[in-house]
């Protein structure tokens, strides 16, 4: 499967990798450095022609203006290994755009991720996954709670991840124009 995301640029990229590394540190959760680079998912796909998908994210990105999108606090999503992150609000903005790539990547694909249904869609931006443990959450949890998550996201491009081995990669980067 391929994701529709945003890559996050710096400052906030800085922050987040720190925070990354911190947990890396001091719990030796690493999991989440599969995809090296802090960044927005919209969609998980698996398209049924990768250049028609291009060319549709090429051009909502070319209609796109760069913006601003806030975080604040810090996010779980439970179970067996509990997924850490930093929520995203959702603007009217970002749920447009959002809106625009689920019109343009779902004729397109054979699979999407239904956690990316509009009224089911949580953005974040994730801090660990896969190798945390529900023991962990409480020292985790503890430790990032003197943090700070109040980012301002600069959401600039839209970005094809793929699996590479144990990584996601860069497909393809569409910078916003509009």
């Amino acid at each position: 499967m391929l994701a529709i995301t945003s890559l996050l640029p710096s400052p906030a990229s800085d922050h987040i990798n720190a925070l990354i590394k911190s947990l890396e540190t001091e719990f030796g959760l690493t999991d989440v450095q599969a995809t090296p680079e802090p960044h927005l998912t919209y969609q998980l796909v698996e398209p049924l022609d990768l250049d028609q998908l291009k060319a549709g994210l090429r051009q909502i990105a070319d209609t796109t203006a760069s913006f601003v999108a806030h975080t604040t606090g810090l996010g779980m999503f439970p179970g067996e290994r509990p997924v850490i992150h930093i929520p995203v609000l959702r603007s009217d903005y970002l749920n447009q755009l959002h809106h625009r790539i689920l019109e343009v990547a779902t004729p397109m694909c054979s699979r999407t991720d239904k956690y990316s249904a509009p009224d089911l869609w949580l953005p974040h931006v994730s801090l660990a996954l896969h190798d945390t443990t529900p023991e962990l959450l409480g020292p985790v949890l503890q430790f990032l709670n003197n943090q700070t998550f109040n980012l301002e996201l600069d959401i600039t491009n839209l970005a094809l991840l793929r699996p590479d081995g144990d990584f996601f990669v860069r497909e393809e980067v569409f910078e916003f124009k509009g």
